[in-house]
């Protein structure tokens, strides 16, 4: 198949990348390479990916509405998945303007350009940030959202109801993934296991924000990319007789909540290093608690998250020594 992965030198994206050219598809990858976190990092997964012949790349924003169209003109794409965005919770409350220039504006420029082109199959990044303070856990598909507690959750959420509009106005088949905290190798730098073993190595104190006390569906990056996979394989149905739209949202987590305090435990155990704690109260726009209710993933895709944070933070671990030169 072509499929247009925007997003595609960050996190997941990267990953999605090499899965999919290693099936044999060919990959339009694009990205605008700002500089929310280190550009180094994403030019180095891209740098891997460009070694590939079913690879070209385009550095482009999701904003830009000509850009886009005249991308969508040029290549006639299979299935498109949405993964860019600007990203990080705490930074919407600094920055709003650049999350509705990307995940709002941005993200109707694809959804116009998947209208025109008779895209197959839009598969597009949500959150489990649309939660927000839900009470009920774990946290499932049918649950209301309509409580979000950043702006960067309000985006997501918009996402959400702008696929659903375009899937019934136009029958564009459309699916939203809400990941639930994704770490592992060449992850993004202000994630907090980042931060934590960047500074357990340097000798410097860690920030333990809600005293450690917060839980976190810690998701590996590979059951999140093979999560996708499966996805992208099941194009949502629409059915006139329950007015049904061909729209579906699914939660892609680990359903195994793991307390912070006792996740920095495991990057102290892989690194053999104790971290300094500088405990503070919870940060503006944070939730205590994510935890994901995959039902549904299980039921239509036969797929369940399953990599233990041991093996996941140990992965990570090792990566990082290796690409910042960390002498063990």
């Amino acid at each position: 198949m072509k499929i247009l992965v925007t997003g595609a030198a960050g996190f997941i994206g990267f990953h999605l990348s090499q899965k999919l050219l290693s099936k044999g598809n060919e990959i339009i990858g694009l990205d605008n390479l700002n500089d929310y976190y280190e550009v180094s990092l994403k030019e180095a997964r891209l740098a891997l990916l460009k070694q590939e012949n079913n690879f070209s790349f385009y550095q482009l924003d999701l904003a830009n509405k000509e850009g886009i169209e005249k991308l969508f003109q040029e290549h006639q794409f299979d299935v498109v998945v949405n993964l860019a965005a600007q990203a990080g919770v705490r930074y919407s409350i600094e920055n709003p303007h650049a999350y509705v220039n990307s995940n709002i504006v941005g993200f109707l420029n694809i959804l116009e350009g998947c209208r025109h082109s008779k895209v197959k199959h839009l598969v597009f990044a949500s959150s489990s940030s649309v939660y927000g303070e839900n009470k009920k856990i774990p946290f499932s598909v049918h649950d209301n959202v309509d409580h979000p507690i950043s702006l960067y959750a309000a985006t997501k959420k918009s996402n959400e109801l702008m696929a659903h509009t375009y899937s019934h106005l136009y029958n564009l088949p459309t699916t939203g993934l809400r990941f639930f905290t994704v770490y592992g190798p060449w992850g993004r730098p202000d994630m907090a296991y980042f931060l934590f073993t960047k500074a357990i190595l340097s000798g410097q104190a860690i920030k333990v924000f809600n005293q450690g006390k917060m839980k976190r569906d810690f998701t590996y990056i590979d059951d999140i990319i093979q999560g996708i996979v499966k996805v992208m394989n099941k194009v949502p149905q629409s059915d006139p007789k329950t007015s049904k739209v061909p729209y579906k949202i699914y939660n892609i987590g680990n359903n195994k909540p793991v307390e912070l305090l006792h996740f920095i435990e495991v990057i102290e155990s892989c690194l053999g290093m104790k971290a300094q704690k500088n405990m503070l109260p919870m940060q503006p726009g944070d939730v205590p608690m994510t935890y994901a209710d995959v039902d549904d993933l299980m039921e239509d895709v036969g797929f369940k998250p399953n990599t233990p944070i041991e093996v996941g933070v140990k992965n990570f671990v090792d990566w990082y020594k290796d690409y910042y030169k960390v002498n063990s």
